[in-house]
């Protein structure tokens, strides 16, 4: 019998049988901590493998994306407890200018289709975007990953998602993941790596792709596996500076434990209601209600289209009197294109808050969090009660939240040129 994605990647990985619910020993091509947990994977190194080297310290990073720089004294100590390990270890450690690390390690070609990457993201999972096994874990496991170069895993059942017909803008990715994850529930996927099928994911940029992925989270999936085109083949190519990357495909008698066709055709936009990502329905049928915040960032939006799409919305208009419009840059990358290509201007006229890159409003309070009562439009991935303030949080995507900054209300995007892809 063929084998699904997941099982392929996972096979170049191990000497163990790869079947569903196998127990295999892992090899990583990727491991890394971030300064949510860094210190204490940190901790449980020097508690469990004292004084020894770590398995190879090029496969091994330090991303510092959810609070910077620090606003706490705990943050501030936590991520110099990191800086001083890596400088003892010779690990390369991204800095708190540099973004969010699922993202940082796209951009350096340090993670390519067919790789297998964990870390304290629990997020981790979005490079599925690029064809790649990407897991979050607890800090001990990463310690132990760090060390050995690998981790134990249990081969997940595979799913198959057909999606007819396409969509068109002011329909985005973010609305496809949400209308996805609103059929399916928040335990639609729960255990399962899912790959996803049809004309509406071929035509996805790698933005899209990474929206898309970064929400399987939200849904219980192990990952959200999308087959690389020859778009992403050759932007990882550039960015890791290997000449070969193989693509990973599904045999054509791979096995699936569910198969499911959904209709996208039409799509309008949506968006995800207080307090849960998967309470999802069609922005039109909630327009109206005031809003006080937007927030635009995050690992699921905050990527250099995802602004541009932003930033074509608000230019040459002003948010609404009484709204708190907030920009947060995924990387520093992307902050850079903002600076060099007018965005920032864009930003700056229309009366929105640009910070430095990072998770921003996902992160502990990074700019800013809703008071009680307050509503915001947020393009992150989850809307749990207290996760962005005590106020509540919709989640949709930049077009909708750029319209909703501008008119101070909910409300279904107009339709508006995009700049060609």
């Amino acid at each position: 019998m063929g084998m699904t994605m997941i099982e392929k990647i996972l096979k170049n990985h191990t000497k163990d049988e790869v079947a569903p619910g196998k127990i295999i020993w892992l090899d990583l091509d990727v491991r890394s901590a971030r300064d949510f947990g860094g210190a204490s994977v940190v901790k449980n190194l020097r508690e469990h493998f004292p004084g020894g080297k770590l398995a190879d310290s090029a496969k091994t990073f330090f991303t510092f994306d959810c609070v910077v720089p620090a606003n706490t004294i705990a943050y501030a100590e936590n991520q110099q407890t990191c800086r001083d390990y890596a400088a003892e270890q010779g690990i390369r450690l991204y800095d708190v200018d540099a973004g969010i690390g699922s993202h940082v390690m796209i951009e350096e070609g340090i993670a390519i289709p067919g790789a297998t990457v964990v870390g304290t993201d629990s997020h981790l999972n979005i490079m599925g975007a690029l064809g790649a096994f990407g897991q979050g874990m607890g800090d001990v496991d990463i310690a132990f990953a760090f060390k050995t170069g690998r981790t134990w895993f249990e081969v997940p059942r595979s799913m198959k998602i057909v999606l007819k017909g396409t969509y068109q803008y002011p329909a985005t990715a973010k609305d496809l993941i949400l209308f996805i994850i609103g059929k399916l529930g928040a335990s639609g996927g729960l255990g399962y790596s899912v790959e996803l099928y049809g004309p509406a994911i071929e035509r996805m940029t790698l933005a899209e792709r990474i929206t898309v992925a970064s929400m399987g989270t939200e849904m219980g999936t192990i990952t959200f596996l999308m087959e690389p085109g020859d778009e992403i083949l050759e932007y990882s190519r550039k960015r890791s500076g290997k000449a070969h990357i193989e693509r990973i495909s599904a045999d054509a008698d791979a096995h699936y434990d569910k198969v499911l066709e959904l209709d996208v055709a039409g799509l309008a936009p949506q968006i995800a209601l207080p307090p849960k990502p998967s309470k999802v329905s069609a922005v039109a049928e909630v327009s109206g209600k005031k809003i006080n915040s937007v927030f635009i960032g995050s690992c699921t939006n905050g990527t250099y289209d995802d602004i541009r799409l932003a930033a074509e919305i608000l230019k040459g208009g002003k948010v609404a009197p009484g709204v708190m419009a907030k920009v947060v840059p995924a990387t520093k990358e992307v902050y850079g294109r903002m600076l060099s290509e007018g965005l920032l201007e864009t930003f700056f006229s229309s009366g929105v808050i640009v910070s430095n890159p990072g998770c921003g409003g996902c992160a502990s309070g990074q700019i800013g969090m809703t008071g009680k009562g307050e509503v915001q439009i947020s393009t992150s991935n989850r809307n749990f009660a207290g996760k962005q303030g005590s106020g509540d949080t919709y989640l949709a995507s930049p077009v909708t939240a750029a319209w909703c900054a501008l008119k101070g209300e909910i409300c279904a995007p107009g339709v508006k040129p995009v700049a060609a892809r």
